[in-house]
């Protein structure tokens, strides 16, 4: 008896460890979110309340800065300038918006984006010692005053930046991160995009690994769902092996295709006009479809965000734009996010 003893309990307790295990995993709270589109026109709590019904428990708000070059010193946003931004993405708008969120059980993750003429934020490059430093100091006031924001209204995440690949090799981010610890009490993330993620050095400062997953997946036009599938094994193993080394789990700050026949070869790319683009549904539904088939299993992945969603519902060229809404690929998240 003392022998079987010995030996079977070693094997309970892993029994046991295995099954409290998996139940922890199927009942973790999953990011299940959209990027939402701050609009001119304030929202009701009814245009929040609609998201329940796609299964969407998380949104993601942007505020902008502008910045007229990627060499320039000086950023400019609603507190330090006269232009007044929309209403959906301004201090007023995120914070009724952050409201009726939680009134609809719905969270929130603040998410400031720079806004360059004819450029991307991930161009933004100084040329001097003396201008990096002046850069961020204007970007430290930028970042803090939306995590004061933050704070104020419970927002339960904030990123600290989006695709800012040319700076982050920069040390200021250290105090950047610990300026806004000091005014933010919640979590904490930086949005890299798909080709910067691996080369973050502060992850470890941050609560998640935060990716814009515009990977680019096959190589033809009209994919199948495998086709799709297949185009994400590198980028898993890749995502993986950084989970693994900073031991933080991964959302994806926005994932996005158009209603293109070629939207899974450059998934960055905006629509141009659509008379000039070739409509197709399905590819989109299909490149959703293969996301969660392949990618929403992974224990490590926390969330993910569908870039994007009009809280009017969808608009300027709804037909080919990155809107899931009133198409396939809204029954295909529906489906999947109202899983358990």
């Amino acid at each position: 008896m003392k022998l079987f003893t010995l030996i079977a309990l070693p094997v309970i307790l892993l029994s046991l460890f295995l099954i409290n295990k998996d139940t922890t995993d199927s009942k973790r709270e999953r990011q299940k979110g959209v990027c939402w589109v701050g609009t001119p026109q304030p929202v009701v709590q009814e245009d929040l309340d609609k998201l329940r019904s796609v299964g969407v428990t998380w949104i993601s708000q942007t505020p902008f800065g502008w910045q007229q070059q990627p060499g320039d010193t000086s950023l400019f946003f609603e507190k330090n300038t006269q232009r007044k931004p929309w209403w959906g993405e301004s201090y007023e708008g995120i914070a009724t918006t952050s409201r009726f969120a939680k009134a609809a059980n719905i969270k929130t993750i603040l998410k400031p984006h720079i806004w360059l003429r004819q450029s991307w934020p991930g161009e933004i490059e100084m040329t001097s010692e003396e201008a990096w430093k002046k850069w961020f100091k204007q970007y430290n006031d930028f970042i803090i005053s939306y995590a004061e924001l933050a704070q104020q209204e419970q927002i339960e995440i904030l990123c600290i930046g989006t695709e800012l690949q040319k700076t982050i090799h920069r040390p200021e981010w250290f105090e950047i991160i610990k300026n806004v610890k000091g005014v933010y009490k919640g979590k904490l993330t930086y949005a890299a995009n798909f080709n910067e993620f691996e080369r973050v050095p502060f992850w470890e400062a941050l609560d998640f690994i935060g990716i814009q997953g515009y990977f680019p997946l096959t190589q033809n036009s009209h994919p199948s769902v495998a086709e799709v599938a297949a185009g994400w094994e590198q980028p898993l193993k890749q995502i993986e092996a950084l989970h693994k080394k900073i031991k933080k789990p991964v959302i994806f700050t926005e994932l996005g295709y158009k209603s293109t026949h070629d939207a899974t070869i450059e998934p960055w790319t905006w629509p141009n006009n659509e008379h000039h683009e070739r409509i197709s549904d399905a590819t989109q539904a299909n490149a959703y479809e293969a996301f969660f088939q392949k990618c929403w299993s992974k224990s490590w992945i926390e969330g993910v965000y569908f870039w994007k969603w009009y809280p009017q519902g969808a608009r300027r060229n709804a037909a080919i734009d990155f809107t899931p809404q009133g198409k396939p690929a809204e029954t295909v998240m529906r489906e999947w996010f109202s899983q358990q």
